[in-house]
């Protein structure tokens, strides 16, 4: 890469992916920096957008068509940013590359899967289900090339998967690799990840076995999904016709993130469609919100949920919420601020809209300055230095992608006075 004439983006979600191709197609040369072993971040768990309701590799796959015939971009997967030293218009940043232990030979066969013995926690399906250890994160996955998972590997297991590939793709002898670029600029879009449910006491601590998230939903939802898009109970795989939505998880609470998540109201709102689309006659679905934050062009989108009759809502605080054992049924106490006094409600199951938490760099790879939430402020950064879309504040999105193409615009301004 050219000295001082490329801009390092730091993160392959849907707004560093936009950043990335937006720079690199008007003639500057881009190394995209990503911790996962694929490119397109939370967009690509996603089940639909709001409020077209389309799948999100719409998007993302017109994005990575752009990405591939690009020379000037460069991505590197299962990588971090360990260190940045110097100046605008000359930066030096280190990077550390995680082994894949699969190299360029895999033609995403799956047979090293299917020899595996060994099995890891999904964490593309948040938990929900397994995979074996040697894996393609989803079905879409960019770049399509599967990874080992060393770590819940035991004794010589992945001997088997070297075996069953007979492109000889598995290198069992891979190491990390620590790379230096020099850049003119740098971008931080490194996103984010949702509160932590254990810490949400009166919400049962995410130990409630019909308790989840909303990013869980997304995958339950989602065709490529553990349960091929069936909204089915983690505890005993029954349809869950009846669901309950909790608003503000985590969010605007000076015990958790003290900030709005910003896309909570219309996440809920989008499952409950999920579950009508699923089970027209008989499904029901409510929302406990403490307000409805639905703005602009959102608010037709609320209009049509509050045009259901089977999708009620309700603004009032939780207060309790109890698990039935025999049933796995869950009760919810609210209490109903224009109803009066408390409500309670059984479903079953519950879906928390956890809130938004940045997703910051690791320690010594960030050279953004943040605010107290761990956010990187968006006007207050040292010269040669921006981020983009929720690495900045809580948005959807359409806005990340629009924030994201000005950052680029930013970013190459930052090159030319250099």
């Amino acid at each position: 890469m050219a000295e001082n004439k490329s801009i390092l983006v730091v993160g392959g979600g849907i707004s560093g992916i936009s950043v990335a191709v937006e720079a690199a197609e008007v003639g500057y040369e881009v190394c995209l920096v990503e911790r996962n072993p694929y490119l397109g971040g939370r967009v690509a768990q996603l089940n639909k957008y709001f409020p077209k309701m389309c799948p999100p590799y719409c998007g993302l796959e017109i994005n990575f068509r752009r990405i591939r015939p690009n020379t000037n971009i460069k991505f590197m997967t299962m990588s971090e940013v360990v260190k940045v030293e110097g100046g605008p218009g000359n930066f030096t940043v280190t990077i550390k590359t995680m082994p894949r232990y699969v190299n360029e030979n895999c033609t995403a066969c799956n047979k090293c899967a299917e020899a595996c013995p060994a099995e890891r926690v999904n964490s593309f399906n948040y938990g929900l289900d397994k995979t074996k250890a040697a894996y393609l994160a989803h079905p879409m996955a960019f770049p399509a090339k599967y990874v080992i998972d060393k770590s819940v590997c035991t004794g010589n297991c992945g001997q088997a998967c070297k075996e069953a590939c007979k492109y000889d793709a598995v290198e069992l002898d891979m190491q990390p690799q620590t790379t230096q670029v020099k850049v003119g600029s740098i971008v931080y879009a490194t996103g984010w990840k949702p509160y932590d449910m254990g810490r949400l006491d009166i919400l049962g601590k995410g130990q409630i076995k019909n308790v989840i998230s909303n990013v869980m939903m997304e995958r339950l939802a989602s065709p490529s999904g553990p349960t091929g898009g069936k909204i089915l109970r983690p505890s005993d795989g029954k349809e869950a016709k009846n669901i309950a939505f909790v608003q503000c998880a985590g969010s605007r609470d000076e015990n958790h993130l003290s900030q709005c998540s910003s896309i909570c109201c219309m996440a809920s709102i989008k499952q409950a469609f999920y579950l009508r689309e699923q089970y027209p006659d008989d499904s029901k679905a409510e929302v406990f919100y403490i307000d409805l934050r639905t703005p602009g062009r959102y608010e037709k989108f609320l209009n049509k949920a509050q045009a259901d009759p089977n999708i009620t809502f309700t603004k009032g605080k939780v207060a309790k919420v109890m698990e039935d054992a025999a049933t796995g049924d869950v009760t919810v106490e609210i209490e109903d601020v224009f109803g009066g006094g408390k409500k309670r409600s059984t479903v079953d199951m519950l879906v928390l809209a956890t809130g938004m938490e940045p997703e910051l760099p690791s320690a010594g790879g960030s050279a953004a300055t943040l605010d107290e939430q761990g956010f990187a402020v968006g006007d207050l950064q040292k010269p040669g230095i921006y981020s983009a879309g929720v690495a900045k504040r809580p948005v959807d999105v359409v806005s990340s992608i629009q924030d994201a193409t000005g950052t680029a615009l930013k970013a190459i301004q930052s090159i030319v006075r250099s």
